[in-house]
């Protein structure tokens, strides 16, 4: 008689081969999950372009948008430097001479139009001759305002614009460039002009965008001119400050004082 036996390790071997066989075959639910897998990724890879779409647009328009109102809309830029007699004979405009006589003097500035806006931005640095403040000062043609930021007491002053000294943008465009080609040179004087301080401003937002630009976060006065002061005597001592720039065919010291 023989006897037969099974190794009991094969069959388990077997029965998980089987079972591994069985695996590999998709069911259902399987074919729904890597379905829904598959959409879920393509939504995500669409947003996600969509998205970067978005950023991209953003990025070309935000960039148009800087360069038109704070590159492009600056106008111009025009470094000036000009020699002027104290007396007020002449004004020369020269590149850099060797050597100033005595008394001529020299006034530099920056100075920047907005002929779209009607609007002269103008920089006076650091004066190397007299006790003049750097200042910024912008003169602004649509609100009729003149506002002067004295640079050394961190305070602003406006008042209402006066055309009899100042150009308009373009004339004082067409001026710069004149001077700077040194095809015009013109016969000049020293104009003095005194303002009072009279009250402060609190709320800029009536004087427009360049001056309000100017002057945010200063504290900012008001000014008149002495002249039209009732009671005001000439010798009377006042706490003064001037400024020296050009923005005609001569230039101006602006006294400001405050009573």
């Amino acid at each position: 008689m023989v006897k037969l036996t099974f190794n009991g390790a094969l069959g388990q071997k077997d029965l998980k081969k089987d079972g591994k066989e069985e695996a590999l075959i998709p069911t259902e639910q399987d074919v729904e999950e890597g379905v829904r897998i598959r959409q879920q990724s393509r939504a995500w890879c669409w947003c996600m372009c969509l998205g970067l779409a978005l950023l991209l647009s953003g990025v070309v328009f935000g960039g148009a948008y800087l360069y038109r109102y704070y590159i492009d809309s600056q106008g111009p830029v025009y470094f000036c430097g000009v020699d002027y007699m104290e007396g007020g004979d002449y004004m020369i405009a020269e590149e850099e001479p060797e050597e100033l006589p005595a008394q001529l003097r020299r006034i530099q500035e920056t100075v920047r139009i907005l002929e779209d806006d009607e609007v002269a931005h103008i920089n006076v640095p650091v004066p190397e001759f007299s006790s003049s403040d750097p200042a910024d000062i912008v003169h602004d043609f649509n609100r009729r305002l003149t506002a002067y930021l004295d640079l050394n007491l961190n305070k602003c002053y406006v008042i209402p614009l006066n055309t009899s000294i100042v150009m308009p943008p373009r004339d004082f465009l067409e001026l710069l460039i004149n001077i700077k080609a040194g095809t015009y040179l013109p016969q000049s004087y020293l104009v003095h002009e005194q303002m009072m301080v009279t009250e402060r401003i609190d709320d800029l937002e009536p004087l427009g965008t360049f001056i309000r630009r100017l002057c945010r976060g200063k504290d900012t006065y008001k000014l008149q001119r002495r002249d039209h002061i009732m009671g005001m005597q000439k010798r009377e001592a006042l706490d003064c400050f001037k400024i020296r720039h050009f923005e005609n065919k001569f230039v101006v010291e602006t006294e400001i004082c405050n009573p």
